[in-house]
């Protein structure tokens, strides 16, 4: 088997998320990738990817591997080969060639995410489809203390949607920092492995926190609660953008 790993980006705007979704006739990015690659190796390709992305959600860094079995072009030739038939909104931006054994979600060891807030009291056009548009005024210092409390290994059950059965909703976030420029706020998040939604509830909680809608302290009362209703809003998924998979 000849085994090759990719990074690809994308804009997931016009996207129902990563995962192909059989039947639905719903355009998704996984489905894309592999039509394109089908057209150019002559037969059927299936690629695995990380994790998912859900719909509107977009991508620097997803990571994907595929069995390339039979496929002559070298793997440093194939993001110009693969470009070449992919739409404008999706990149591959690296291949090579990876063990047998790699496999591109369970092989990962941590991700980081990237949720970017445009916090000012006009919107602007050109950021619309990649930041959500917040024009209140947020308390970043308590964003800031309070996401601290988030660190570390918890059952993120309160920050988990319906929808998607785990075996467990234990997490270990190892590192969650913020980037204030100008009208421009940045949240990473880097973690073994996040929920369904889970990088969205937790925004929207924080941004709860910056509006004083919570008081000091209380990211371990819901983290301890396991209630989805005491944590804040999904914030919306354009502003989400998975950054960087580690292996």
């Amino acid at each position: 088997m000849r085994n090759i790993k990719m990074t690809v980006a994308y804009d997931g705007t016009s996207y129902h998320g990563f995962q192909e979704q059989r039947g639905t006739g719903l355009p998704t990015v996984q489905e894309r990738l592999e039509s394109s690659l089908t057209e150019l190796a002559g037969r059927s390709v299936q690629v695995i990817g990380s994790g998912r992305t859900d719909a509107g959600v977009h991508a620097r860094g997803q990571v994907v591997n595929f069995n390339a079995a039979g496929w002559n072009i070298p793997a440093e030739k194939i993001p110009l080969a693969l470009n070449g038939v992919l739409p404008e909104d999706m990149s591959v931006l690296e291949a090579m060639e990876a063990p047998e054994d790699f496999h591109a979600r369970f092989s990962a060891t941590a991700k980081e995410y990237r949720y970017t807030i445009h916090n000012s009291r006009t919107p602007d056009p050109f950021l619309r489809r990649y930041s959500l548009f917040f024009p209140r005024l947020l308390d970043i210092e308590a964003i800031r203390r309070e996401s601290r409390l988030l660190l570390g290994k918890h059952d993120f059950l309160a920050f988990k949607a319906e929808g998607s059965p785990v075996k467990t909703t234990v997490r270990t976030l190892y590192d969650i920092r913020i980037e204030h420029r100008g009208d421009n706020i940045q949240l990473f998040f880097r973690g073994d492995g996040f929920l369904y939604n889970m990088v969205r509830i937790m925004v929207g909680t924080l941004l709860n926190i910056g509006l004083h809608k919570h008081p000091p302290g209380a990211i371990s009362g819901i983290l301890d609660s396991k209630d989805r209703t005491r944590a804040g809003p999904t914030a919306p998924p354009q502003g989400l953008c998975l950054m960087k998979v580690f292996y």
